[in-house]
């Protein structure tokens, strides 16, 4: 490997010691169908990245083994299942999702109260924190009509997060455009995750409800998720230190 030139080395450690911040509030989502391509762009990204989402694609192909491989290497991981079933399911399930190490764990919030009250039960003691997923970023006004709900997403968001919260929920996921609201009627303890990040000029895909990270940070949110702008780009280091360089302007 071609050494870095000493002032293009130091010039590369004053920017990520410049983004520490933003380290912690930004979570890469390993979309990947198994262990190999998601450890690959662990390391491309080591020293910049140190929190991961791991979702239903993943966990279904490498199981809970691969949850404990990213702890071992010092990584934080967001376990994004979305549990919905049953009280007693949903809970047995918590437990066993915090047993791994993951530190942020999801449920759906169309599970309904006694679920959630289950699962929140279920998390004490544990280490981890339930977020309740509220309305996937992937959904508009026109989607959450065809389910026979009549409310805007923003409403339905709302609703949703205020019967979390008399659950006993103490974090949620929401698009950045619910994210201002949110963090109004949930208070500054509570943890708001926001998937749907697109830097400006980045294609959108299948998000409906997206927003800049500059702009989620500003209205409230404490983590960004972020997929297909570092995880499909040409160079993911480059794409990633932009967007923390985005992300520390907003906090600073």
């Amino acid at each position: 490997m071609t050494p870095i030139p000493h002032s293009k080395a130091q010039s590369v450690k004053a920017q990520q010691a410049d983004n520490q911040l933003a380290k912690n509030l930004l979570i890469v989502a390993l979309d990947y169908p198994s262990r190999q391509p998601a450890l690959e762009l662990a390391e491309q990204l080591a020293g910049q990245v140190v929190w991961y989402k791991v979702g239903l694609e993943l966990y279904l192909a490498e199981g809970r083994s691969f949850v404990e491989e990213l702890r071992r290497r010092g990584l934080r991981v967001f376990l994004d299942l979305k549990l919905h079933d049953i009280p007693n399911t949903v809970a047995g399930a918590v437990r066993s999702a915090a047993a791994s190490g993951a530190e942020l764990l999801t449920v759906h919030t169309l599970g309904g109260p006694a679920m959630l009250s289950a699962a929140a039960e279920a998390v004490e003691g544990t280490g981890a924190r339930l977020l309740g997923v509220t309305v996937l970023t992937s959904m508009d006004s026109a989607q959450l009509q065809a389910i026979g709900v009549a409310q805007s997403p923003t409403a339905q968001v709302e609703s949703l997060a205020r019967m979390g919260l008399a659950a006993g929920l103490k974090g949620f996921v929401c698009s950045p455009q619910e994210v201002a609201r949110l963090r109004e009627i949930t208070g500054s303890g509570t943890t708001l995750v926001t998937p749907g990040i697109r830097p400006a000029g980045s294609a959108v895909g299948d998000q409906k409800r997206v927003a800049t990270p500059a702009a989620a940070l500003r209205d409230g949110a404490c983590f960004l998720v972020v997929g297909r702008p570092i995880t499909q780009a040409s160079d993911p280091a480059k794409a990633a230190e932009a967007i923390l360089a985005e992300m520390q302007g907003a906090l600073e």
